[in-house]
């Protein structure tokens, strides 16, 4: 297996395999927040987030979900398919939190009545800016068609890892996908699903996700740690 670099993310390394349709994902033990301003090593961290994401992709797999993972091959590496990814960030808020309720000036912890989801530009020199529909069609990221396809398969998933979290004592308070085009251009999920990009709440109210570190309230692998211990309870 050829192991050429492709990209280096924040989170992950991307490698070429032997097959041009296959990718490698090695996860990092580096965490960031606040677009790479804050950043640390952490041991541990890959292993555990490669764990989760490899758990929650296979359900989500299993459960009609179109999605890039293949393998979990290794402690930190998966396979996964190569897709053209969307520059969008995809996120869906169940309850008020972050961002949300700084813009709008509410508490957190508010439950929405109905889930909302934005768009944010995946764009490091911009700082990844909240978009609208509208923006999405002016920078030719997506048609309206494909627009409505990531809302309502965004929903979707929502319903199953809601759920999900829901049988291990976790809110599922809000969390960022990100999807591509795979080599017959359907649009599938890609990226990763993992405490780094979402959040959990426990019943009361402690965080059980990358807020740990962003707000420096605790050991951000012991957090991933219980997480981890949890999934293994979801039927």
């Amino acid at each position: 297996m050829s192991n050429k670099l492709l990209y280096s993310g924040k989170a992950k390394d991307i490698f070429s395999t032997d097959d041009e349709q296959v990718i490698l994902a090695r996860y990092k033990d580096q965490a960031t927040a606040f677009n790479g301003v804050k950043k640390e090593q952490i041991a541990g961290k890959g292993v555990l987030n490669n764990q989760i994401s490899s758990f929650i992709f296979e359900k989500l797999n299993a459960a009609g979900v179109a999605t890039h993972f293949i393998e979990k091959v290794s402690d930190t590496d998966q396979l996964n398919k190569k897709v053209e990814i969307i520059p969008l960030e995809v996120v869906l808020r169940n309850y008020t939190a972050g961002s949300f309720s700084k813009r709008f000036g509410v508490e957190e912890g508010i439950a929405l009545e109905t889930p909302i989801v934005e768009f944010y530009y995946k764009n490091d020199d911009l700082d990844d800016p909240f978009i609208n529909d509208e923006h999405v069609k002016f920078l030719k990221i997506a048609s309206d068609q494909e627009i409505a396809f990531l809302k309502e398969e965004t929903r979707r998933i929502n319903e199953l890892l809601s759920d999900w979290f829901r049988q291990i004592g976790l809110k599922l308070i809000d969390f960022k996908l990100e999807f591509g085009f795979d080599k017959d251009g359907k649009i599938i999920l890609a990226d990763e699903f993992s405490p780094d990009n979402c959040r959990l709440w426990d019943a009361e109210y402690h965080h059980m996700d990358k807020d740990v570190f962003r707000r420096g309230l605790g050991e951000l692998t012991d957090v991933y740690q219980v997480v981890w211990e949890k999934l293994q309870a979801i039927k």
